[in-house]
């Protein structure tokens, strides 16, 4: 058993129809820690195991909000995509929101559709992103890649988070070059650290561009998809157990 400190991250059904398209996202329930809410998108047609994606949203939003930006590239590119809310709309906690709550939803996913166990991935945006950064350290043999924007390490607590991964998970992080949130300089200095430990990063600056998704979440969603789709564990996914103290 494993141990670690908690950290605060600033970071039925209900079908929700998507205008001119055939498929749609759905609001589902799930048990964990609590009754927990996820949005799903899975693209019809799907042959054989599927890769998967967990989306996780900036903060004061919801899990629709990157689902609906990954939509259509997922249909066409053939993997679901599952997005959480947190436990609290403002910030990902621990561990309210993780390990355990992903592992859960990724298991339920599992048991109800052909999911490629060795291919799912985490994406994040802002707060979302952190705690994709977090996850990825605590849990890099059960995810086989990880994606962010408009995220990085701002202390000493989440830099030593890396001395937990047992697997060099691969990583691509992008930033706008005018990020209000998250300077430049941090997101530099989060992946010459990965780097110095071994990881492979890749960065990428976009010029011009500030915090905001929105405004480029197809060319974002198409570079992050392009990175990931690469990478897939070489054997089955091993999850740690954790126990948390305050």
């Amino acid at each position: 058993m494993k141990y670690f400190c908690s950290l605060i991250l600033s970071s039925c059904m209900l079908v929700v129809a998507v205008h001119g398209a055939s498929e749609e996202i759905s609001k589902q329930d799930i048990v964990s820690q609590g009754k927990r809410s996820y949005y799903l998108f899975v693209p019809s047609g799907l042959e054989g195991p599927a890769p998967l994606l967990i989306t996780l949203h900036g903060s004061g939003s919801d899990g629709l909000s990157l689902v609906e930006k990954w939509k259509d590239l997922a249909s066409r590119e053939g993997f679901i995509v599952a997005g959480p809310d947190s436990y609290d709309s403002q910030a990902w906690t621990v561990p309210e929101d993780g390990p355990d709550f992903l592992r859960d939803l990724v298991e339920e996913l599992k048991a109800k559709y052909q999911v490629n166990s060795r291919r799912v991935y985490l994406f994040g945006h802002s707060g979302g992103a952190v705690f994709a950064l977090n996850m990825s350290m605590l849990e890099s043999g059960y995810f086989a890649a990880t994606a962010i924007h408009a995220g990085a390490w701002r202390s000493r607590a989440e830099l030593s988070l890396i001395d937990y991964a047992k697997r060099k998970i691969p990583l691509a992080i992008i930033v706008g070059d005018r990020d209000q949130f998250f300077r430049l300089s941090a997101v530099k200095s989060t992946t010459g650290r990965l780097k110095a430990k071994g990881f492979e990063v890749e960065m990428t600056v976009i010029p011009d561009h500030d915090h905001r998704y929105e405004d480029l979440a197809p060319e974002i969603n198409e570079q992050s998809w392009s990175y990931l789709k690469n990478y897939e564990l070489s054997e089955e996914p091993e999850y740690d157990q954790y126990q948390v103290q305050r």
